[in-house]
């Protein structure tokens, strides 16, 4: 019975999750809001294509710790030194905050202290996947934001940089283990292609503590496609977890079956997939928001200004 209750809250507490957003939510309060996050990412993202793996990145951690509710922005405490999620090492490399401060300025000019940030990250990565190619998905909106957010949180909730994308770069120190010291002995990853690991020693990773970038779907990158899988197939994937998929036969199942369907049957899937992600613990009504310091000004879990730091 007490399993019961449970299951029957949790399904309830979900219902009234999902009912709290809704498309166009702020349609009265900021009839704009959507249109300047679309006409800012439409108007940057076609010059900064990579930035769009990035953007999507950052929605995915954010709402892999304590929900959808942009905890991933905040800044270290100053009065009480708490590490943020942003310090953890799985949000090391995630870039693209002054991408959303300078979509957060433009909606704090037109509706001030009304768009969450929360709401903006998830549709910024939305807008920036479809500028690239990639498939629409809806995002309802009327998030609120996080004012917790802990380091040791994200290090123990967030995968590991190693797991496999379909658009975007990677850094050679995510990687260059499998070419250079696999198993401790200066061995190479007997599942990476030989041909492949060769070329990247001679052109890209040089030596293990190379930071070069490298492109995870060559001659694709910048585009939201197929063809990183392709390269899973043909043992091309740079990361671990990629050759994983291949060891066991239910993910290579999947991978044939994605690549021997349509593309828009692919899309479809993940704009599905992402429509439920953009749901995980969103806070709502009367939760906190996010204090909001302007374009030059970072902000932290306690609402103080930080110095500004350009990382776009």
């Amino acid at each position: 019975m007490g399993k019961f209750v449970m299951l029957l809250l949790l399904v309830l507490f979900v219902a009234s999750t999902r009912a709290d957003l809704e498309m166009n939510f702020y349609a009265k309060s900021c009839p704009k809001a959507e249109k300047i996050v679309l006409d800012y990412v439409n108007k940057h993202i076609p010059n900064a294509p990579s930035l769009a793996a990035a953007l999507i990145r950052m929605h995915f951690h954010d709402c892999f710790v304590r929900g959808c509710d942009a905890s991933v922005l905040l800044n270290i405490t100053s009065s009480t030194g708490n590490q943020t999620e942003k310090v953890a090492p799985p949000n090391q490399t995630v870039r693209g905050y002054d991408f959303i401060d300078r979509v957060k300025s433009l909606l704090e000019a037109e509706c001030p202290g009304v768009v969450s940030c929360a709401d903006i990250v998830s549709l910024v990565a939305r807008d920036a996947i479809v500028a690239t190619g990639g498939p629409f998905w809806r995002v309802p909106t009327g998030r609120r934001d996080g004012v917790i957010s802990n380091a040791s949180e994200a290090l123990a909730q967030i995968p590991a940089p190693f797991s496999a994308h379909t658009i975007g770069i990677s850094h050679c120190t995510s990687f260059t283990n499998r070419l250079y010291n696999f198993t401790g002995v200066g061995d190479q990853d007997p599942a990476l292609d030989s041909e492949y690991a060769a070329n990247l020693k001679a052109n890209k990773c040089r030596s293990i503590n190379s930071t070069t970038k490298v492109e995870m779907d060559p001659g694709s990158f910048r585009t939201f496609d197929l063809s990183y899988y392709t390269l899973v197939l043909k043992r091309r994937g740079l990361f671990e977890s990629d050759a994983a998929l291949l060891t066991d036969s239910r993910t290579r199942s999947i991978i044939t079956g994605i690549l021997g369907g349509s593309l828009s049957n692919f899309f479809q899937e993940f704009a599905e997939s992402m429509e439920k992600m953009g749901r995980i613990g969103v806070k709502t009504g009367s939760a906190a928001t996010c204090i909001w310091f302007g374009a030059k000004a970072r902000y932290d879990a306690t609402g103080v200004a930080l110095p500004y730091r350009n990382d776009y």
